[in-house]
């Protein structure tokens, strides 16, 4: 398969379009590419990348993809970013430049809802918590000791019902929760999901998700006033984006018994994250993992393949395009 003649308009002094990678990914899942004849660049172990002939960057959630980097690259056009959202990546840099930006929104809607709802499971009957009193061999058995919640008859409050939203309400409807969201605006979507306005959202549900992208807008969407509004039996599960949670006030709330618990896979400081969470019996704490299935991350290259090859096509229609 030889490179199509629309990529070669953006690129007529290379015999191989050059695709350089911010992270090592599995190369399996670039094997078309490859056979595409392209040459794809990964950085070196604990190296930043490095490869100014790129003409697309293939950018993960864990990179910033800065206006001085694409000043480094000139000959860039495309940047496939791997994951949904796309905050690490400077688009006002990019509309100047005439980047294109693509993402991968379909592969990340499965993987994200299953480790929201286990981290509900886990946060609301405390497993992770027994596990560490049995390991240290401090578990006291007996019928009224280790008590915790159940999911069932509860109402999970979901703050932002896209498509990983809807995920994680179908999972929770299985699980005999009664479902309420809010988003911009109410969503003809099937099944027993209740639209509510922000207020009603935090002062009637007993877990509260969080599965809206990130914006400045919704820059600590989640944050003293907010806790203030939740019941003290109330769950905070977030997949999302770390900055839509004020953390200290989050800590200041779990401290004084405000809500009842967090489960959290991301933070405002990340990788970082703010000591007094590590310290706590009622948190439940996930490295980044939403998508890190490996069926997840094959999907996701595939993806990006995709976008890619569709690029080099001309074809929009089947890019998923951010910018």
């Amino acid at each position: 398969m030889l490179i199509s003649k629309s990529f070669r308009i953006f690129a007529p002094n290379l015999t191989n379009v050059q695709i350089a990678f911010t992270t090592i990914l599995p190369a399996e899942g670039f094997a078309r590419l490859s056979d595409a004849e392209y040459a794809l660049c990964f950085p070196e172990p604990g190296q930043v990348v490095c490869c100014p002939e790129a003409e697309v960057l293939v950018s993960t959630f864990d990179y910033r993809v800065t206006r001085e980097m694409m000043d480094s690259m000139p000959r860039l056009r495309l940047i496939a970013n791997f994951g949904a959202g796309y905050n690490n990546i400077d688009l006002d840099a990019c509309r100047e430049r005439g980047i294109r930006v693509t993402n991968t929104p379909q592969p990340v809607i499965e993987p994200t809802a299953e480790l929201a709802f286990a981290l509900m499971t886990d946060i609301a009957r405390r497993v992770s918590e027994f596990d560490r009193t049995v390991r240290a061999g401090k578990a006291v058995f007996g019928v009224m000791n280790n008590l915790n919640h159940s999911l069932y008859g509860k109402t999970l409050g979901i703050l932002g019902m896209g498509r990983i939203g809807q995920a994680l309400a179908r999972r929770a409807i299985a699980a005999g929760m009664h479902i309420i969201y809010h988003n911009r605006k109410p969503l003809e979507i099937p099944g027993e999901a209740r639209y509510v306005d922000f207020q009603t959202l935090l002062q009637d549900s007993d877990y509260l998700s969080l599965n809206l992208p990130y914006t400045p807008e919704v820059h600590h969407i989640i944050g003293k006033p907010e806790l203030g509004m939740m019941k003290r039996s109330a769950y905070l599960i977030n997949t999302a984006r770390g900055a839509h949670v004020h953390e200290q006030a989050l800590v200041e709330a779990l401290r004084s018994g405000i809500i009842a618990g967090a489960a959290l896979d991301v933070y405002e400081f990340e990788p970082q994250i703010t000591a007094e969470l590590l310290q706590m019996d009622n948190v439940v704490l996930s490295p980044h993992t939403g998508t890190g299935t490996w069926e997840g991350r094959i999907a996701m290259c595939e993806n990006v393949c995709d976008n890619i090859l569709a690029f080099a096509d001309n074809d929009t229609n089947l890019m998923n395009i951010v910018l």
